[in-house]
């Protein structure tokens, strides 16, 4: 995980989308699917979706929405953080173990809410690189992925465990079903595209 390979890019090393344009989830799974063929070109290691956040928190159970859509679909066998189980600071050093153990080669696709500034709200971005979770509320945790997805959620800056928890739900939850039907899309079309062979 956040193995740091040369990877010749064809799509750019940043893309953002904001949730509720029209074109939000045909351009997002584009470029998923890119960074699939990037970071896996034939498919050769393991894809796995961790999906960081908790549900006590409706500003930080975007992850935890993503994940259980995904989970639900069939995409990977390799999904963690759901409603049901997330994947969280209490625990993310366990399941950090737990796939270098299954999978030590993986591509790892990780996703989290993120916090910002009010005119980013809403917004979506793929990035090239790790993330690292917790950094809104100054927790000390390893960085994770490949490349990431990150969604803004609300403001930050203030307060962010009380904004996190007063976020509005509706928001999140667009946000996530954009995101997990553009992974998901991505997905089954690059795993498609090798099944054929």
């Amino acid at each position: 995980m956040g193995l740091f390979q040369r990877v010749r890019r064809t799509v750019p090393a940043e893309r953002s989308f904001h949730y509720e344009a029209a074109a939000s989830l045909s351009g997002l799974e584009d470029a998923v699917y890119g960074y699939l063929n990037d970071y896996n070109p034939n498919f050769r290691r393991e894809m796995v979706y961790i999906c960081i956040g908790t549900d006590r928190a409706t500003g930080d159970c975007l992850g935890p929405l993503v994940g259980t859509q995904l989970a639900a679909a069939g995409v990977s066998p390799y999904v963690y953080g759901t409603l049901e189980r997330p994947v969280h600071a209490g625990n993310l050093y366990e399941v950090l173990d737990d796939i270098n153990r299954k999978c030590p080669q993986a591509i790892v696709l990780a996703v989290d809410a993120s916090l910002g500034s009010t005119d980013r709200i809403g917004w979506i971005s793929l990035r090239s690189g790790s993330l690292k979770p917790g950094t809104a509320l100054q927790k000390e945790l390893p960085e994770v992925g490949d490349f990431h997805i990150s969604g803004v959620v609300n403001i930050g800056g203030f307060l962010d465990q009380m904004v996190l928890q007063n976020t509005r739900l509706y928001v999140v939850h667009r946000m996530a079903d954009v995101i997990a039907r553009a992974v998901g899309g991505a997905h089954r079309r690059f795993a498609g595209k090798y099944a054929a062979k």
